[in-house]
């Protein structure tokens, strides 16, 4: 199972997913992909088994990753104060993969019928979801 964790700005969203991921001993290749070399950094300290950055990783490794998690910013041009290009948005978008998108409402996307959680909160269901997909398979 490939996996595709994408964050931007501090990568705090990705480091605790990926945290979430690896002490939930989902079986998977984890890839970080930072929308900036911070990102990245972080989200690699947090444990990933891979990591990449920029706009060609997001768009080369999209197309075979199987989900891709993140904030709900990834697919949108310009969001993350403007680290998401049109083209990752649009390669992320047309992903096959199965996407976990958190609504953390930042970036002028706000998602209604969804109530304000902690990010905590968000994380675990991510976590629990991806878990759930993975013992499917």
């Amino acid at each position: 199972m490939k996996i595709l964790v994408i964050d931007g700005q501090g990568g705090k969203i990705g480091k605790m997913i990926i945290e979430g991921v690896k002490s939930s001993n989902i079986s998977c290749e984890l890839t970080a992909i930072g929308a900036n070399a911070v990102a990245t950094a972080t989200m690699l300290k947090a444990g990933a088994d891979n990591g990449a950055t920029g706009e060609n990783p997001v768009v080369v490794l999209s197309r075979t990753a199987d989900i891709i998690i993140g904030p709900l910013g990834i697919i949108a041009a310009d969001s993350l104060l403007g680290e998401i290009t049109p083209m990752m948005a649009a390669a992320i978008g047309q992903s096959s993969a199965k996407k976990l998108l958190l609504p953390v409402n930042l970036c002028n996307n706000i998602i209604v019928g969804t109530n304000a959680q902690p990010l905590s909160k968000l994380i675990d269901e991510a976590v629990e979801e991806l878990s759930k997909i993975c013992c499917k398979q």
